[in-house]
This record gives structure tokens, C-alpha cells and sequence, in this order.
């Protein structure tokens, strides 16, 4: 199997862990240190050898950072992990809410008569060590670049990948890697700028149209590159990856050791394009006034997919419902109190493993059952592995890595008699996702301009939730892909072509969890009779297809329009998916399809 439910932190390994740490923070002269979920490459995943905030805490989720003093250590986590910390990390460990609580606000009154806190420079970005530097003015509290003292005491720190790297055939990516470079060539030529710095991963192998393995469920490939105003790439990568893309990427793309990138980033003449957010300020000290905080240059080409990378995620996304409506038959010939988490999702996996084209799940499954679903982004173990029991509700949020496209799909399924109060909060959530389905808006709009949609019907019942209406997915790329997200904290104005999550939900802790999700995809909206000509407008393109348990909706709380916009959804998952069931899976659908 892809995945696996071995337990991989435990919160007694922490304080050992932590007054190692100290000690050795003691040692340098400095009074802190911090510990980042994140790798010299700044994105949002890392690779074994990087999770070090995991090694240390006990905490695995997918964003935070540990502030280690000599008196607290507070671990920062967002509102997706405020449940997940608390079951993850030790007593000697102080979760603090963020950002509502800033890293700048909270080491002052941690170090009231100031101090020293050091950080790996190579694990923090330029704009968060600017940021963090402003806040602490006249606090007495400085920074201070060092080696990473993690690094120091963990033993057996695992190597750093060296997965083979690989050619994303020319169909699937829909445009050569010749025309890509050259295009952002022109774009760095009208700007002014030199050449620019790539440090993300998934920007490297898209610029490239290469694949990698060197980080778990995401096909990319850790590098560096220099991309110049020719078109020309410097491309700094261990040269046993390559050894299979060497006549791919042709000779105006040359091969350096890692180790050369500092030497050659000093070596740049003029301005230099770069992302504030990803990267590492040892790089923003090297290049100095020279850097030019534009953004990452393949981000936006990246995020506006093309035609072959739009129907690549629509058929991977046909085939990936059909593996997810077996799964939901199977799941329903099981009485309640007759599964595990565990054997849903090997299940899933198995289901989607019949597709040739399937390279790995695209993320950890979520299956989790009763107040496990409560959990946002929980992960089944052997451990906490609960039985599916009646009453229960379970949330299950997977994805498949398909050489023509990335999914992302959650449904949540009644076992048994559902709770009135979990079909109340259901019916609320799917009203939100419906909403956002159904809009239009004006081009030039960001996410943060229209997520509110889909909390409109949670919030006029005095609920919410703590994450994200949706995030941008790649193309056979992350899963998780900037710069576009359905968030109130997203400034980049949706285009068409921009894939994302429309996943509304709800979480009560020790109770029941609740998301739907489906990816849409941005398009041109068509004219409407008596609409504004001269306005133009985008809508979405469902790319999505499995049903939504029709036992957890309060239909008569649903209006005429979202009424039939559901029953239209259903029809079109029964015409597109049931002809690739099986019998029995096709008669299990036909019921569950039946409009409401």
C-alpha cells in the first residue's frame, strides 16, 4: 500500500527530545530557538529528512512551528490542528493559537527582559524574517542566524531523497518545456529583471515538465533553479536524479551540484525576480539589494491550466469517481459495527490501484469515524483505528495521483441512523458548497471576495468552521497549489483555468465531523439574457462526480434552486460514472442518485 498506519511521533518522545534541544540552545548563547515545518525549498511539504518540528513534538500536521525557550516552548498551529495538537504533543509543549497570535507578539512577553533567538536560515523565507524583525523593534528581542541545532542532536535524521526524476509527457502538460521558458524569459525581459530564483519544487517541475518522488504523495523533485532572461536554466539537482530526462531537457538547460547555488546566486548581475514568501533569506541576504520581491514567475502560469491539463483532470476525476462510488456500495453492504477505519481506507486504495495511470494516493486518506472526524486533518493509526459504529457519521477525504491529473474528493457517510443535529449541520454545509457551485462573479474577484458564500448558511445559524472554503490543486502537481484559494485571506484574483476545493464544513469536538468536496475549475461564464454585455464574468465547471448521502440532508430546508441543482448533480454523476461500475455498484448508485 501507498499509505501506511504506523504510528510515527509519540508525545513521550518530546521532553527528552526537548531538553537536548535547550541544552544545546544554552551552548550557543542564545536564549531560543525556532523549529519550522519546512525545508530550503519553502514549500508546504516536506521530505522525512525535514520534518523536524514532527521529530521534536510529536506534532504532524502540515503547517506550524515550534518557538523553544528555556522556560516554554510553544507549538504554533493554525485552526485546523487545535484538536489534532492536543492528543500529539507533551505537557513540556504549550500549543498557541496562530495566527491569531503572532510569533512577534508572543517572544516578548515569553522574553520580557529581551534575548537571542537563533534560526536556520535556510528553513525561513525572507518575508518571514523580515516581518518577525519589525514586530520585535524595540523589544529587546533579536534574531539571530545559526546552524540548525535540530540537526545536531537528531541521530538518525533520515538522508535526503534522491528520487529519479522523470519526463511529464507533452499531452498531459499541453505546452513544451522550450515555450514555458520562453515565455517567462519575455515576461523577465519586459520587467527588466535579469533572472529569476525558483526555490519551490512543484514550480521547477513545471517549468520543465519533469515528475519527481522525493517528497511523499506529490510527484516533484527537490532543486533549485536560476531561470535567465534568455531562456536559458541553471538548475541545481543531484545529477543521479536525472539520468533519465538528460535529452528532455536539452542543452539550454545545464546541471549544477547543490552545493553551487550560493556561488552562482552571488554571481547575478542586475535584478533578480524572487518570491518573498519562498525564499530562504540566506538567499535574500546573499542577493541583497539586488532582489525583486515580484513573485515566483511560474506560480500564476502554473495555477492557469491549460486545455490538456484541464480535460487530463476531468478524465482522471471520471475514473477516480468510479474507484470512490465502489468504495461508498461497499461501504453500505457493511452493517454498522463491521469495519475499521483502516480496512476503509486499504479498500479505497485498492480501488483506485486498478487504474494503470495511478502513481500514488495524493495525500494521507482521512477516514475518520465519529469524534475522529472532528479532526480535521486526522490520519488513522493503528492506535486510534475506531469502528464505523450506528449513529456515526464518517468523513473521508482522499485523492489520487494520476499521470493526467490530481483529486481531492471528501464525502461524508452516514453509518446507521444519523443524529438530527448532524443532518441540520449537513444540510447546512452542502448549502454552503451548492452556493459556491452556483456562482457568478465579475473577473478581477479574489477568494476573498467570495469564500463567504459557502459559510453564509453556517453562519446565519451562528456556526463556522476553521479552515479554508478551498485551496488550489495542481496538475499532476501538489495537491495543495498557490497562489489561488478560496480564503479571506487570498488577494490573487481567480482566473480561468484555476483549479480548486469547494470543501465546506463542520466540527464538533468529541461528536462528528462534516466536509463535502468537490474541485471545480474556473471558466468564462456565458452571456445571460439582459445581463451586462461590457461585464464579463466567470463560473465553475464541476470536475467532481460521486453522490452526497441523501440520508444526511434535511430536504425540506432546502430551497427550489438548490433542489434542483442537486438532483441535476446526481443525474450527471449517474450518467458519467455508472457505466464504469460494476453491477452491483451501478444498482447501489441508481438509489443513491434518485432525485430528492
Amino acid at each position: 500500500m501507498f499509505q501506511s498506519f504506523e504510528v510515527t511521533a509519540r508525545p513521550e518522545q518530546g521532553p527528552p527530545r526537548l531538553k537536548a534541544l535547550r541544552e544545546m540552545i544554552a551552548g550557543e548563547g542564545l536564549d531560543g530557538f525556532l523549529v519550522p515545518r519546512a525545508d530550503a525549498h519553502q514549500g508546504e511539504y516536506v521530505a522525512a529528512r525535514d520534518e523536524r518540528l514532527a521529530w521534536l513534538t510529536g506534532f504532524t500536521g502540515s503547517a506550524g512551528f515550534c518557538a523553544a525557550l528555556a522556560e516554554v516552548a510553544g507549538v504554533f498551529i493554525d485552526g485546523r490542528y487545535r484538536t489534532q495538537v492536543k492528543a500529539q504533543v507533551a505537557e513540556v509543549f504549550t500549543p498557541v493559537p496562530w495566527p491569531e497570535t503572532s510569533l512577534g507578539a508572543w517572544l516578548p512577553e515569553q522574553l520580557p527582559e529581551g534575548g537571542m533567538v537563533g534560526f536556520d536560515p535556510w528553513l525561513h523565507s525572507a518575508g518571514q524574517i523580515e516581518t518577525l524583525r519589525k514586530a520585535l523593534q524595540d523589544t529587546g528581542v533579536e534574531m539571530r542566524a545559526c546552524d540548525n541545532l535540530v540537526d545536531r542532536i537528531w541521530s538518525d535524521q533520515p538522508e535526503a531523497p534522491l528520487g529519479a526524476v522523470k519526463v511529464h509527457p507533452l499531452e498531459f502538460a499541453g505546452e513544451s518545456h522550450d515555450q514555458k521558458r520562453a515565455r517567462l524569459a519575455e515576461e523577465l525581459r519586459e520587467d527588466g529583471h535579469k533572472a529569476a530564483v525558483i526555490t519551490l519544487p512543484d514550480s521547477l517541475c513545471w517549468l520543465l515538465n519533469v515528475r519527481g518522488s522525493d517528497i511523499p504523495r506529490n510527484p516533484v523533485a527537490q532543486g533549485f533553479a536560476i531561470l535567465h532572461d534568455t531562456g536559458a536554466v541553471d538548475l541545481f539537482m543531484v545529477t543521479e536524479k536525472l539520468a533519465d530526462v538528460r535529452d528532455h531537457l536539452g542543452p539550454d538547460v545545464t546541471q549544477h551540484a547543490p552545493s553551487d547555488l550560493t556561488a552562482a546566486v552571488d554571481a547575478l548581475d542586475g535584478q533578480i525576480r524572487v518570491d518573498r514568501g519562498t525564499l530562504p533569506f540566506a538567499l535574500a541576504e546573499i542577493l541583497g539589494d539586488r532582489a525583486v520581491f515580484d513573485g515566483d514567475p511560474c506560480a500564476l502560469p502554473k495555477a492557469r491550466k491549460n486545455d490538456a491539463e484541464i480535460e487530463g483532470a476531468a478524465a482522471a476525476h471520471l475514473r477516480d469517481g468510479a474507484a470512490v462510488v465502489e468504495l461508498l456500495a461497499w461501504l453500505d453492504a457493511h452493517p454498522a459495527g463491521s469495519l475499521r477505519e483502516t480496512q476503509v481506507v486499504t479498500k479505497l486504495e485498492g480501488l483506485r490501484r486498478t487504474d494503470n495511470a495511478l502513481q500514488d494516493i495524493s495525500f494521507e486518506t482521512i477516514a475518520g469515524t465519529g469524534p475522529n472526524g472532528a479532526i480535521m486533518h486526522y490520519r488513522v493509526t493503528e492506535e486510534t483505528d475506531s469502528v464505523l459504529k450506528d449513529g456515526q457519521l464518517i468523513v473521508l477525504d482522499s485523492g489520487g495521483q494520476y499521470l493526467d491529473g490530481t483529486t481531492d474528493i471528501t464525502r461524508t457517510i452516514a453509518i446507521g441512523a444519523p443524529p438530527e443535529e448532524a443532518c441540520e449541520a449537513f444540510t447546512r454545509v452542502l448549502q454552503g458548497m451548492i452556493a459556491m457551485s452556483r456562482l457568478r462573479w465579475p473577473v478581477g474577484l479574489a477568494g476573498r471576495d467570495i469564500e463567504a458564500i459557502g459559510r453564509m448558511p453556517l453562519w446565519l445559524a451562528g456556526q463556522d468552521f476553521d479552515h479554508g472554503l478551498g485551496h488550489g490543486v495542481g496538475a499532476y502537481l501538489s495537491v495543495h497549489e498557490g497562489p489561488q484559494r478560496l480564503s479571506r485571506v487570498s488577494h490573487v484574483p481567480i482566473e480561468a483555468g484555476m483549479i480548486l476545493s469547494n470543501e465546506p464544513g463542520y466540527y464538533r469536538e468529541g461528536a462528528f465531523g462534516i466536509r463535502i468536496e468537490n474541485l471545480i475549475v474556473a471558466q468564462e461564464a456565458p452571456d445571460k439574457h439582459g445581463g451586462d454585455s461590457h461585464r464579463k464574468m466567470l463560473n465553475w465547471r464541476t470536475l467532481t462526480f460521486a453522490p452526497i448521502d441523501r440520508r444526511l440532508i434535511v430536504a425540506e430546508r432546502l430551497t427550489l434552486a438548490e433542489r434542483d441543482w442537486l438532483n441535476a448533480y446526481h443525474a450527471e454523476v449517474s450518467e458519467k460514472i455508472g457505466p464504469r461500475l460494476s453491477p452491483a455498484a451501478k444498482t447501489w448508485l441508481d438509489a443513491a442518485t434518485a432525485p430528492i
